[in-house]
């Protein structure tokens, strides 16, 4: 794009605010409007200037760990209360729960602090245009992770969770396959998946689990 591209960080060490103001103002049609320490302050500051009609961010680069209302928090916030603003998470935690929480936000990017500048401006400008630009190893950790088998009670289907509340009850497969209309040799089956998908060894693992999810009731 031919505009200039305004920018606002968001993080609680002034150092690297610092850093990022002489950077983001040597690049070409980049310029730095403002900074925040947190992300309370981050947002005031954007309802000061859309109130006073100054122009707003094009991108804000937040990071995730600050005092106060942190970095995911504040994305959140920010992506609903200002549809145009974009933001570009730049933080030193690359773990996926993280990155996906930033997603889930609405963050239009995710870059590491040990990212080069060049990489910075490439992520903006992504932004910007609509895009997204990830770190290159959350990406990867990324893709693993929706290509990794799922487990766990989110997993189940909901025929698999109405077998493991039956098991917690008690009943045997038989029981089961009366129950449900089906045959014992199907019920062998879904309790197979059941375990494999919880990663359990026994059926009374799973009935445990299952009264500790609130599943069931336990017997009294």
């Amino acid at each position: 794009m031919s505009e200039v591209i305004r920018v606002m960080v968001v993080d609680d060490h002034a150092i690297v605010r610092r850093g990022l103001l002489a950077y983001v103002n040597t690049v070409p049609l980049f310029h730095m409007i403002g900074e925040a320490a947190d992300g309370e302050h981050a947002i005031a500051l954007l309802k000061e200037w859309h109130a006073l009609g100054q122009p707003l961010p094009h991108v804000v680069l937040m990071d995730l760990q600050m005092p106060g209302m942190g970095g995911i928090e504040a994305t959140g916030v920010i992506t609903r209360t200002f549809p145009d603003v974009k933001v570009v998470v730049l933080t030193s935690f690359g773990e996926v729960e993280r990155v996906q929480a930033a997603l889930a936000a609405d963050a239009a990017g995710y870059l590491l602090k040990d990212a080069d500048p060049d990489e910075v401006a490439m992520a903006i400008r992504a932004a910007v245009t609509g895009g997204m630009h990830l770190n290159p190893t959350i990406a990867r950790q990324l893709t693993r992770r929706m290509t990794a088998p799922r487990v766990g009670l989110t997993s189940l289907t909901d025929r698999e969770r109405e077998i493991l509340a039956l098991l917690a009850q008690g009943k045997s497969n038989q029981d089961i396959a009366n129950q449900l209309v089906i045959s014992e040799r199907t019920v062998r089956t879904h309790v197979s998946n059941v375990l494999a998908k919880l990663q359990l060894s026994s059926r009374t693992q799973a009935a445990l689990l299952a009264i500790r999810e609130g599943l069931v009731t336990p017997p009294s």
